[in-house]
This record gives C-alpha cells, sequence and structure tokens, in this order.
C-alpha cells in the first residue's frame, strides 16, 4: 500500500505521479432519444477499441465484448502529440504519435443514426479535450461542436471531428490535438464501468 496528500489541488502519490485532471461522462445520457443514445455510446467504446488495437477491422467487431467495463491507458512523451485522426496540420507531422486509429465510417464498423455515420466519436474527443486542458496540456480543437450540445461538457470543450477520404485539408480543420509540453510523460487512463467513462491524466512532478 502506498500513502498519498492533496497539495495546491493535486493528489500526489508517493511515486511522485499526480493526478492533474479527471471528468467523466454517463454513456447513458449522450442523446435523449434510446436508440440514438445507443448509437453514440457503441461509436464511443468501437472507437477507444481501435484506439486500443483491440479491434484493427470491422470483422474484429464483438459488440458484448466491447460493451463490457474496461481500463485502458496509453502514455504520451514529452513534445509528442495525440490527433484524433492521421489527417493533421503540417506544424504536428514531426510531433504526431497517437491516433484513435480510425476513421469513424460503415466500413470500420461505425454506426449511423440516420444522420451521421459514426455519430458520437464527437462526445470522445471532447471529453479528451476538456480533461487535456484541465491539466494543462497544449490542446487545440480547431472547429467547435457549437452546432449541437454534447451533454454534460461545456461548449467551450465541445469538439467537432471529420474523416473522410480525400479531404485531408478539411479533416485537418476538424481534428483534435493534444500536445504533452511537460518535462515527463503523462498517462492518459479511460475507465469504463458499463455506465460512465472516466478519463484520467497523470503526470511526474516536474
Amino acid at each position: 500500500m502506498f500513502g498519498s496528500l492533496i497539495l495546491s489541488g493535486l493528489i500526489l502519490f508517493s511515486s511522485q505521479t499526480a493526478l492533474l485532471s479527471s471528468e467523466q461522462i454517463s454513456l447513458e445520457n449522450r442523446q435523449g432519444n434510446k436508440y440514438i443514445n445507443e448509437v453514440f455510446k457503441d461509436n464511443i467504446l468501437l472507437n477507444i477499441a481501435y484506439m486500443q488495437r483491440k479491434v484493427t477491422k470491422k470483422e474484429d467487431i464483438d459488440w458484448n465484448d466491447l460493451r463490457r467495463p474496461f481500463v485502458y491507458k496509453f502514455k504520451l512523451f514529452p513534445q509528442k502529440t495525440f490527433a484524433f485522426h492521421e489527417d493533421v496540420f503540417p506544424k504536428y507531422k514531426s510531433t504526431l504519435s497517437i491516433t484513435t486509429n480510425a476513421h469513424f465510417n460503415f466500413q470500420e464498423g461505425f454506426k449511423s443514426d440516420g444522420y451521421l455515420m459514426g455519430d458520437g466519436v464527437c462526445h470522445l474527443a471532447s471529453l479528451i479535450y476538456w480533461v487535456s486542458k484541465e491539466a494543462g496540456l497544449d490542446a487545440h480543437a480547431p472547429t467547435n461542436h457549437n452546432f449541437a450540445e454534447i451533454a454534460e461538457i461545456s461548449k467551450e470543450y465541445g469538439v467537432s471531428i471529420y474523416s473522410m477520404p480525400r479531404f485531408a485539408a478539411s479533416n485537418a480543420k476538424q481534428n483534435l490535438y493534444v500536445t504533452n509540453n511537460r518535462q515527463k510523460p503523462v498517462i492518459f487512463e479511460f475507465v469504463y464501468n458499463g455506465e460512465t467513462l472516466k478519463l484520467s491524466i497523470y503526470g511526474k512532478l516536474q
């Protein structure tokens, strides 16, 4: 067992790792219509499965498995960038190290609510943006999601995501960029308990 203490709003552990920020959203509250909510929820969970490389193609999808609780972590090294998809602005090409490995389309197994294919992934991007900003990381979302509310997330953190073949320039404008501007690596931890999705970012003390 190890002890912990609270200092300046951060939870510090004996390993000198600090919880920089943590927020959560309910995947049962993505949309008021139950059917549409399930589409949003499944697309979010599938997006994380692609990020984990648990799924690499449509044929890998087992919805019962993807809906089970999980913990997933990834490490972002100093001056490296996470982007939601690989079509990025030129300034990020040399620092890009992690994406969600997905394009949110039918070929990859994403679902449609009758309006957009892959609807719901913007909610995941917005959660990442929100927590990254609170953690003090260099987070940039060029296109706000102000055309539609995202439940439980303030409009200032809404992120519009788009990825279509042969539209790299447009795609780059509807992306999310998070660069680790700290001197040490940071850890992104996603925890899904079957109802809520929680993202926490941890970092070593500077």
